[in-house]
C-alpha cells in the first residue's frame, strides 16, 4: 500500500513535501533547543553544586541518565499510540512538554530542579519516534534512506544554530539559554498544531495494546522480521558509542583544551554545519553512488572509527576541526541503518519500528552518558594512574567495530525488504 503522500499525483507529491518540510523544520527547532544548553551545562551544575568540572561531568552524566530512562520506557508508547491515533496528537503532545522541560531547568535553584527537568523532557524526547514514523508515511521505502538523512540534517543545522546561539546568552548567564530554548520548543508547538498534517490514514491504523507498548513487547513482536533483531543489535552498539560525543564534549574540551563556553559553542556549530551537509546533501548523493545503504553504513563505520581516535590522542585543540571533517562520512551510519531495517519492517508497524529505535536509544543514552563521563572523569583525575581524558573516545572506538560485526552478521541473514501489510 503507498504512502499518503506517496508521489502518484503531483498534488499528493506536493502535499509529501510539505509535510516532510514541516518535520525538518519541527526536528530543526527541537535540535537548536538542545544544543542551545550544551555550552552552558557545565557552568550551570558547578553553579548549584560547587563543584569542579570533573565532578560536574559525573552530574551531568547521571542527567542523560535520568533523561534516557524516561525515554527508554516512554518511546514505545508514543510509537504505538502514533500507529493507532496518528502521527499529529502524539508529536504535538511531546513539543509541548519539551517546551516546559527547558522552563523549568532555567528556573532550577536546585539540582533536583535539573533532574526533574530531564524527567519530563525525557518523556518529550520521545517525539523522534512519530517524527521518524511520520517520513517513513510520507517517503518511498527506496528513498527513506535519504529522507531519515534530511531529518539529520535538520539535527545537524541546529547544532549550528543552537551551541553559538548558547554560547552568545552564555554571557548573559548560564540560565538565559534554557529559557530561549523553551520558547523556541512552545512556539514549535503552536506552529505545528495550525501547520502539521496527519500523515497515518484511519484505515492505516491498528490498535494499541500495552503488550507491545513497552520496550520489552516492542522488542518480541518486532523479532518475527527477519534480520531485524540483530539490526537492531547493530543500531544499538553504534548509538552507545556516539554517546561519547553529547556527553563528554564540553568537558573534554574544557579540561583538555581549556576552552571556554563561547569556543565550545563554535566548535559543536562547526560539527553541526558538517553534519548538517553530510545528510542533508552527500547522502543523497553518497548513498546512491556507493550502491546503497550498505556499503554507506561501513564506509561510515571506517570514519567514525578514525575520528574517535583522533578525538582521543590529537595534542592542540584546533585539531578537533580537523578530525571534525571525518562527520561527512560517519553520518551515513545512523540514515543507513534506519533505512535498512524499515525496510524490513511492513507499513503498518512503522512506528512500533521506530519505538524500539528509539528505546535503543534512550537504552544507550541511559548507559551511555554515565559510562563515558565517569571514564572521562577517572582519567582526567589524580586518581587515574595514566592521565587520559580521551579514553572515552577509545572506548567509543572499539563499540563502532562491534557495530560493524553485528551490522554484517545482519546482512547475511537479511532477505527481500517486507511488502506493505503485516
Amino acid at each position: 500500500m503507498a504512502p499518503p503522500f506517496a508521489p502518484q499525483a503531483d498534488s499528493l507529491s506536493q502535499a509529501g513535501r510539505a509535510a516532510l518540510a514541516f518535520i525538518f523544520v519541527t526536528v530543526l527547532v527541537d535540535a537548536i533547543g538542545f544544543g542551545i544548553i550544551l555550552p552552558v551545562l557545565p557552568q550551570l551544575i558547578m553553579q548549584l553544586t560547587g563543584v569542579g568540572i570533573d565532578q560536574a561531568a559525573g552530574y551531568g552524566g547521571w542527567l542523560g541518565f535520568v533523561y534516557a530512562l524516561m525515554q527508554f520506557f516512554c518511546a514505545p508508547v508514543l510509537g504505538n499510540l502514533s500507529d493507532r491515533f496518528g502521527r499529529r496528537p502524539v508529536l504535538l503532545f511531546a513539543l509541548l512538554a519539551l517546551g516546559i522541560d527547558y522552563v523549568i531547568m532555567g528556573a532550577a535553584p536546585r539540582i533536583a530542579w535539573l533532574f526533574a527537568g530531564r524527567m519530563i523532557s525525557g518523556i518529550a524526547g520521545a517525539s523522534f519516534t512519530p517524527a521518524y514514523a511520520y517520513v517513513a508515511d510520507v517517503s518511498e521505502p527506496s528513498r527513506r534512506a535519504q529522507s531519515f538523512g534530511l531529518l539529520g540534517a535538520a539535527f545537524g543545522l541546529g547544532f549550528i544554530l543552537g551551541p553559538a546561539i548558547g554560547g552568545l546568552l552564555g554571557g548573559f548567564g548560564a540560565r538565559a539559554p534554557f529559557f530561549c530554548a523553551g520558547a523556541l520548543a512552545l512556539a514549535n508547538t503552536g506552529f505545528g498544531y495550525l501547520a502539521l498534517p496527519e500523515s497515518l490514514p484511519a484505515e492505516r491504523r491498528r490498535p494499541f495494546h500495552w503488550s507491545r507498548a513497552n520496550p520489552l513487547g516492542t522488542m518480541r513482536h518486532i523479532r518475527r522480521y527477519p534480520a531485524v533483531a540483530w539490526m537492531l543489535a547493530a543500531i544499538f552498539a553504534w548509538q552507545l558509542g556516539h554517546q561519547v560525543l553529547p556527553s563528554t564534549w564540553a568537558y573534554y574540551t574544557i579540561s583538555r583544551f581549556h576552552w571556554s563556553s563561547a569556543e565550545v559553542g563554535y566548535s559543536l556549530a562547526f560539527v553541526g554545519a558538517l553534519m548538517a551537509l553530510a545528510q542533508g546533501v552527500l547522502t543523497r548523493v553518497l548513498i546512491p553512488s556507493l550502491g546503497g545503504e550498505r556499503r554507506a553504513a561501513l564506509l561510515g563505520m571506517a570514519g567514525a572509527l578514525l575520528a574517535y581516535l583522533g578525538y582521543a590522542l590529537v595534542p592542540q585543540g584546533w585539531m578537533m576541526y580537523c578530525v571534525s571533517l571525518l562527520t561527512f562520512v560517519f553520518a551515513l551510519v545512523y540514515p543507513s541503518l534506519n533505512a535498512l531495517v524499515s525496510q524490513q519492517t511492513p507499513a503498518d508497524a512503522q512506528g512500533e519500528l521506530q519505538g524500539a529505535v528509539a528505546s535503543l536509544y534512550s537504552l544507550s543514552a541511559i548507559v551511555g552518558p554515565p559510562l563515558m563521563t565517569q571514564i572521562f572523569g577517572y582519567f582526567s583525575s589524580e586518581r587515574a594512574p595514566v592521565y587520559l581524558p580521551g579514553a572515552a573516545f577509545l572506548a567509543a572506538a572499539a563499540l563502532t567495530l562491534v557495530c560493524a560485526a553485528l551490522f554484517v552478521s545482519a546482512q547475511r541473514r537479511a532477505p527481500q525488504p517486507l511488502p506493505a501489510g503485516d
